[in-house]
């Protein structure tokens, strides 16, 4: 792809491709669609090094939580604090998804300028998500680590994984 290309993703929906390094972005949308199209599910929840812009604005501490279900996205923070794999919760909203509309496309994969970089991914994400509650980990900055730490050596991390064990086992496994 280049520049100015615009796409059709497996919704329909059509995508100015204005950076090509936010393909990632792309890529997710389309799996989400074939997910809750073909399985139906009650949730989603997806995690993904999708923008550095998540790094700059919480660090390697956090990771950045993005739902579009309140209850969802209480259970994930709860999750991550019983396991030490914290979330922060940072909105989505309208005036957000807005930077996202296109005159060319029905939506284009980034915004003009660089202003709240991760919330502009996880918008473009949700734009494909339909009535079922999703919620979005943006995981770079926890993703890997420099030195080693209690739970995890240095290197990847594999966050996540501690933290969709105890959601699942809290909330969809019976006792």
């Amino acid at each position: 792809q280049r520049p100015g290309d615009i796409v059709r993703s497996m919704s329909g929906q059509t995508i100015e491709v204005l950076n090509t390094d936010a393909e990632g972005r792309l890529v997710l949308a389309d799996v989400l669609w074939y997910c809750q199209d073909r399985f139906k599910p009650t949730a989603m929840i997806d995690l993904a090094t999708l923008t550095g812009a998540v790094i700059v604005a919480l660090g390697h501490e956090n990771a950045g939580l993005f739902a579009n279900n309140d209850e969802l996205a209480e259970r994930l923070v709860a999750a991550g604090k019983a396991v030490g794999e914290p979330v922060w919760r940072l909105p989505l909203a309208e005036s957000y998804d807005r930077a996202i509309d296109s005159d060319a496309a029905d939506v284009k994969n980034i915004a003009g300028d660089r202003a709240a970089g991760s919330i502009i991914g996880a918008q473009f994400v949700q734009r494909f998500v339909n009535n079922v509650p999703w919620a979005h980990l943006d995981i770079a900055g926890v993703a890997w680590s420099k030195k080693d730490a209690p739970t995890v050596p240095k290197g990847a991390t594999a966050f996540g994984v501690r933290l969709l064990d105890r959601f699942v086992a809290d909330y969809y496994e019976s006792d």
